[in-house]
């Protein structure tokens, strides 16, 4: 007898947390690979982490804030609130967040990476002035 296991969804939670873990690595400029060296495990299971799929025991867990210089609370941030049945427009929050976006976080890393202030300050300037010219096209 062939019984099939259907798995479930993985944890909105999970999912949450390896948001957060994808977003400060992105922004330090860490590979999967590196992260995984450090912590002892593979590129892949980083990669099950971020896309929830697989949870972070406590001890990995500790050891990403670690080579990750943040506090373990940090993974935690923005469900202060949330009960643990998640409901459903709650979890389409944390799915549909666009500065949770590899794109939004490249762009604020390589952003902070122009060294001279002004020139940040004009392209800010040139990137509001575009939004707005966008949104009145619309």
């Amino acid at each position: 007898m062939n019984a099939r296991v259907v798995k479930e969804a993985p944890d909105p939670i999970d999912m949450h947390v390896g948001k957060r873990v994808r977003g400060r690595r992105v922004g330090l400029g860490i590979s999967q690979t590196k992260l995984g060296q450090a912590i002892g495990v593979t590129f892949q299971q980083i990669q099950k982490y971020e896309n929830g799929a697989n949870r972070i025991g406590s001890s990995n867990l500790y050891k990403v804030a670690k080579a990750l210089d943040v506090e373990v609370s940090y993974f935690f941030e923005g469900l202060e609130d949330a009960p643990r049945g998640l409901s459903e427009s709650r979890q389409n929050r944390f799915e549909e967040d666009p500065l949770r976006s590899r794109e939004a976080i490249e762009l604020m890393h390589n952003y902070y990476r122009i060294g001279d202030p002004q020139v940040r300050k004009r392209l800010f300037q040139f990137v509001k002035a575009l939004s707005g010219a966008v949104g009145e096209a619309e």
